[in-house]
């Protein structure tokens, strides 16, 4: 079924193919025509369904209605969660308007970096902006841009949002939009704060629920072995190096582990580089080029690049530090076996992590068996675990988990004109 299809138009839908998407996929099929429809939406979609291109598509389309004006208003808002995913967001943007008759105007912002570029960039106004919420807000209050003309506003995976504790801000957000406007909700999961959430700002939404195909899920070859915890950088050089493995993406559970294990790796005559929020934007934005570019042979990040990044014909994928819950260990090893390729998702279990293991087997409906590597087997013992969920988030919300949720709570309560 063609793009045209859809209700899209030629140079649209030129444009998506020139992006590789000849087809469209099953976000897309169900997600354009609710959009340009106008009505508003509530899709769950894993990361590389073609989520983007599924709000990017008609929200270009709509755009070019409408009498234009000097300066240019915002006329829609795409928050995201982190500043990867906003660059990645705004490219694929710009790439699907470059045939349009209007070419609109797209901002992107995101902290982390000096906000004078982005203030000159905002000149004249935009169209589009794509951002984070905290940049966003910085950009009102220097008045670089007013929210008051957005007719569509994108919340893309609105759980990492809320999940980074961004309720506040995105209230703060929601306070400068006009009342009459199409809200999209783009999640990969909905806990309750995102129902919440949604719950008072969508007005009759249509649902869209687009699993992962179980085929898609096939091609991802799932180990998990036995190690002491302090073995696991020698079995990781030693994995790679006999395996000959020429990308990795390994997966801790803090910058300073990022950083640690790093060095250990290049050391070992590894080419590996950390990847975190804790490196400047230019350096998180190098490492992730050049990792592309087959530069690098190992990056050890956190879960910042379990979502939003894309990495094309990523082999293998390794749970140095196992995910903190199910949900994260599907985004990580997502990573991999992308696009209908093969790949490899290696996760390292020790004595102490063996129930949260368990746990995630369970919560996953899998059950792998337990390898060991010669020379590398185990001398530490499991103790008997404790009742609880071994360290895993479960169902039952935290603290922290009822925090968030009362603040988007709030989006249930009117807006103040």
């Amino acid at each position: 079924m063609p793009f045209t299809s859809l209700g899209l138009a030629p140079s649209l839908a030129k444009a998506a193919a020139e992006l590789g998407f000849t087809t469209p996929t099953p976000i897309q099929l169900e997600a354009i025509p609710v959009v340009l429809g106008g009505a508003d939406l509530l899709a769950t979609a894993q990361t590389g369904s073609g989520k983007t291109a599924a709000f990017a598509l008609p929200l270009l389309q709509r755009l070019q209605t409408g009498a234009a004006h000097t300066p240019r208003r915002v006329r829609a808002l795409v928050l995201v969660p982190t500043r990867e995913l906003a660059a990645q967001v705004g490219e694929v943007v710009r790439s699907l308007a470059q045939h349009l008759p209007n070419r609109p105007k797209v901002a992107v912002a995101f902290g982390g970096v000096s906000i004078n570029p982005q203030l000159m960039a905002l000149r004249g106004g935009a169209d589009v902006v794509v951002a984070t919420p905290g940049r966003l807000l910085d950009l009102v209050e220097h008045n670089a841009l007013r929210l008051s003309a957005v007719e569509l506003l994108v919340l893309d995976e609105a759980d990492r949002l809320l999940d980074l504790g961004f309720a506040d801000e995105l209230q703060r957000v929601l306070a400068l939009l006009p009342a009459q406007r199409q809200n999209l909700f783009f999640s990969a999961t909905f806990p309750p704060a995102v129902q919440a959430l949604a719950g008072g700002l969508l007005r009759d939404p249509q649902r869209v629920d687009v699993p992962t195909p179980a085929q898609a899920e096939a091609v991802v070859l799932q180990r998990a072995i036995m190690v002491d915890a302090s073995r696991r950088t020698q079995l990781l050089r030693q994995l790679i190096k006999d395996n000959g493995w020429e990308r990795v993406l390994v997966f801790v559970a803090t910058q300073y582990s990022a950083d640690r294990v790093a060095t250990k790796l290049h050391h070992g005559d590894l080419f590996a580089t950390s990847f975190h929020g804790g490196l400047s934007q230019g350096a998180r934005k190098q490492a992730l080029t050049e990792f592309k570019e087959k530069r690098w042979d190992v990056v050890v990040t956190t879960d910042l690049a379990a979502r939003g990044i894309d990495i094309a014909q990523l082999p293998v994928v390794v749970n140095y530090d196992l995910p903190r819950s199910a949900v994260d260990y599907v985004h990580r090893i997502g990573r991999t076996g992308r696009a209908g390729e093969s790949g490899l998702a290696v996760s390292f279990v020790s004595a102490s992590t063996l129930p949260h293991w368990r746990l995630i087997e369970k919560r996953q409906g899998m059950s792998l068996p337990l390898e060991e590597v010669a020379g590398f087997e185990p001398s530490e013992v499991a103790t008997q675990a404790e009742p609880g969920t071994g360290g895993v988030k479960g169902k039952r919300p935290s603290k922290k988990d009822k925090l968030r949720a009362a603040a988007a709570a709030a989006a249930q309560a009117p807006v103040k004109p």
